[in-house]
């Protein structure tokens, strides 16, 4: 019987454009379950989801049938338009960034997202992905 398995675990963050610091308290907890649903929509569970008010990490388990750019466009484009509602200058900055893990890294990766306050209490945002990009042996573009 043949059959294909996958666990793709992708831990994503994108931010809102130009940093603004637009995602409040009294609207995170509604826009974690709508990207839920869109995740659930593309077979691609959303495991944990937190952030700040200006950028939002998600760790989701990725369905073998889409790609991550497809993908991330949905997310990002309906969860846009349903923001938009409730923040009328909202927008997400073009672009992502996302890196693979391994399931053993699953659970210091969810505790990491559900620390996301606490962290950026004495952590910047550009710091946070200097240091990301410097744990994947990747080049930051201090442009972007």
């Amino acid at each position: 019987m043949a059959s294909t398995v996958t666990k793709l675990l992708v831990h994503v963050t994108f931010s809102t454009r130009n940093r603004a610091p637009l995602i409040t308290p009294g609207v995170e907890p509604d826009l974690y379950a709508y990207v839920g649903g869109i995740c659930r929509r593309f077979d691609s569970p959303l495991l944990a989801m937190g952030g700040v008010a200006d950028h939002v990490h998600m760790l989701v388990s990725l369905s073998k049938n889409i790609a991550l750019s497809a993908f991330m466009l949905d997310v990002k484009r309906d969860s846009s338009k349903w923001l938009h509602r409730h923040v009328p200058a909202f927008r997400w900055q073009n672009g992502y960034f996302a890196f693979s893990i391994g399931a053993s890294a699953a659970a210091s990766v969810t505790a990491y997202i559900a620390r996301q306050k606490q962290r950026h209490a004495r952590v910047s945002f550009q710091d946070e992905v200097r240091a990301f990009f410097k744990k994947y042996g990747l080049t930051c573009d201090e442009r972007h």
